[in-house]
């Protein structure tokens, strides 16, 4: 792992995104000199992503990732297609795989050998901040791509939604305030996500994807991310209108990830209609 980490020890306010968005430029710059890899499989259908979460009840995106800056390594043996199996087999409704190399350990290898081990739609959880990462996703196998706001432009934000609904890539629009909410919305965005995880504090806050949710209109597709950590959680955001739930470290840490799925959702009070 980067050496990273410590300065977030110490500095507080250390946005660890900064270095992330200049290590994937130069990972992007080698991408393009290399050129898109071939398609590793053809997805079934446009928007799948966000077809399967507008279930009667609250949707799970399971995570595969190895490490993460606030966390270090998660998973030391990582039998990722062991762990995509678990989820498909545990009633996940989307797969999320993290592709960004150096802070999350990730792999495009991962994605693509993924992709022909489960049905569920994956979404390729990296960085993007340029349109030949829209196309080399549809090409790894992705079904959906993340968006993050922080990170982007609003004219970027809307060319990229734009480029992925070319190749039918639903698009995870994550936002973290108010701002950047409403420059998801403008954008046209219909898959949101809310870190509830701040990235230059760490402090993670469910609440945060209650106060959010209730500042759009129903018809987006609401997805919190960050935090979810037992089925109490889960049941507190199904109540608020919050149609899915992206977990990873939960699920990760797990020795029976089929199990502690099956365990997060086990209340079965549902707002959704």
């Amino acid at each position: 792992m980067s050496s990273f980490c410590s300065n977030c020890t110490v500095n507080s306010h250390y946005n660890i995104l900064d270095d992330i968005v200049s290590s994937t430029r130069k990972r992007v710059d080698r991408d393009k000199r290399a050129g898109l890899p071939q398609y590793r499989a053809m997805r079934r259908e446009p928007f799948l992503f966000e077809q399967k979460l507008r279930g009667d009840d609250i949707s799970f995106i399971c995570e595969i990732k190895k490490a993460s800056p606030s966390k270090g390594i998660i998973s030391e043996d990582f039998p990722y297609l062991d762990i995509a199996r678990e989820y498909e087999d545990g009633g996940a409704a989307a797969v999320s795989v993290l592709t960004e190399p150096e802070f999350f350990q990730g792999s495009d290898r991962y994605l693509a050998e993924i992709r022909d081990v489960v049905r569920l739609p994956l979404l390729r959880k990296d960085f993007i901040i340029d349109s030949f990462q829209i196309e080399q996703s549809a090409r790894l196998g992705a079904d959906a791509i993340l968006l993050i706001c922080s990170i982007l432009a609003p004219s970027e934000l809307c060319a990229f939604i734009k480029e992925a609904d070319r190749f039918g890539l639903s698009c995870l629009v994550e936002t973290h305030d108010e701002s950047e909410l409403e420059m998801a919305l403008a954008a046209g965005a219909r898959v949101i996500g809310v870190n509830n995880r701040d990235l230059k504090t760490f402090e993670v806050d469910t609440s945060n994807s209650i106060r959010l949710r209730k500042l759009a209109t129903m018809d987006i597709i609401f997805v919190s991310e960050s935090g979810i950590k037992d089925a109490g959680d889960v049941d507190l955001l199904r109540r608020n209108g919050i149609d899915a739930v992206l977990v990873g470290e939960a699920l990760m840490r797990s020795q029976d990830r089929k199990a502690a799925l099956t365990a997060l959702g086990n209340v079965k009070y549902s707002m959704k209609k």
